[in-house]
């Protein structure tokens, strides 16, 4: 329905321009490593057991049917905040509704595979998205770049940011997710996994913001203001619109305090007007058939902010030939994304 129109992440402009070399990344799952930071402490007391696991080669979901047969809970009664990619090194946190049931010997997970590093109890599942955020710490090798260029663009994503895009892993192998999309808003959608539905909705969603973003990016206002936007505070769920009155909103944005937004699709009006709702308008137009879809699912109009802050954002160069990074990323951005405002990369997955 909509495929004529739609554009693929790697047809999408960087922020920066083209990436300044080559590199390898995930030669070995110690290259890609990420730590989740859920932003909030344990209650140390309810029905629920907080695990904290380092994993290595292991995907979220397997490793939440491995816990539910361990402790003998369906599972549905295991609880994560987001997935993790099967080759890194992952430390994450899951929830294990038990009540009534005794603490297994988390001895008999495989070692080689999985760590529990905490035990803690709480009062609340753990659900999707309620995370802070994620730790990374990246190892690109045989990088091609002039170190000297590398640093500069490193340190123009520090002062400006990188664009908030959704990475490719939103949208399946093959962007598959898409392909199929229009079954979540046809008859077929009662017949449909409750799990499959949920992917694909994110991902038309997802879809709709990039190609928002793609377009502010084109025109070069994806960190600076439009008449009409509608401002994210920085760190914060929260935003404003647009006021002609107010003369640091450019300075805000420069500072990275507050950031131009794009529409998470859904009932409602969208909190723009003038140049920036003509922008919106005229990008998703040819999506008319998805945007009533995801009216009618019963999702409700959101904001995401177009940009990342990168303070976070260390660097250096080892061996040679190497280069490690180490930042902070919001729940729901991709490191990714960050990577092909930098390098140009295959993606071998460690074996």
């Amino acid at each position: 329905m909509n495929e004529y129109a739609w554009l693929p992440l790697a047809e999408m402009p960087n922020a920066l321009g083209e990436p300044v070399g080559e590199a390898v990344i995930r030669q070995t799952a110690d290259d890609f490593q990420v730590d989740e930071e859920l932003g909030f402490d344990p209650d140390g007391e309810g029905e629920h057991l907080l695990l904290h696991v380092r994993k290595r080669h292991t995907n979220t979901h397997w490793l939440a049917g491995q816990l539910a047969r361990l402790t003998g809970i369906p599972d549905n009664d295991v609880g994560y905040s987001g997935l993790k990619d099967r080759h890194a090194v992952t430390t994450q946190w899951f929830s294990l509704r038990l009540v009534d049931r005794p603490e297994p010997d988390w001895r008999s997970l495989d070692p080689e595979l999985i760590q529990v590093l905490a035990v803690h109890r709480h009062r609340r599942k753990l659900r999707r998205g309620a995370l802070r955020g994620n730790r990374f710490r990246l190892r690109l090798r045989q990088l091609t770049a002039d170190p000297e260029q590398m640093a500069q663009r490193l340190q123009r994503l520090r002062e400006t940011g990188m664009p908030n895009y959704f990475g490719e892993q939103r949208f399946g192998l093959d962007y598959s997710n898409l392909t199929q999309a229009d079954r979540v808003f046809s008859a077929d959608r009662r017949r449909m996994n409750r799990q499959l539905r949920g992917l694909l909705i994110s991902a038309v969603r997802s879809q709709l913001f990039n190609q928002v973003l793609a377009e502010r990016i084109r025109i070069g206002a994806w960190h600076t203001p439009l008449q009409g936007d509608y401002f994210m505070l920085d760190g914060s769920r929260s935003g404003f619109a647009d006021d002609p009155e107010d003369r640091c909103l450019a300075e805000r944005c420069r500072q990275q305090d507050i950031h131009p937004s794009g529409p998470l699709w859904g009932r409602g009006r969208p909190p723009v007007s003038e140049q920036t709702h003509a922008l919106e308008s005229k990008v998703l137009q040819p999506f008319a058939a998805w945007r009533d879809g995801l009216e009618h699912v019963g999702l409700a109009q959101e904001r995401r902010p177009l940009r990342v802050r990168l303070e976070s954002l260390q660097w250096r160069f080892v061996d040679g030939r190497d280069l490690v990074l180490e930042f902070f990323l919001p729940a729901g951005c991709f490191a990714t994304v960050l990577l092909r405002e930098l390098i140009r990369y295959p993606d071998y997955p460690a074996q």
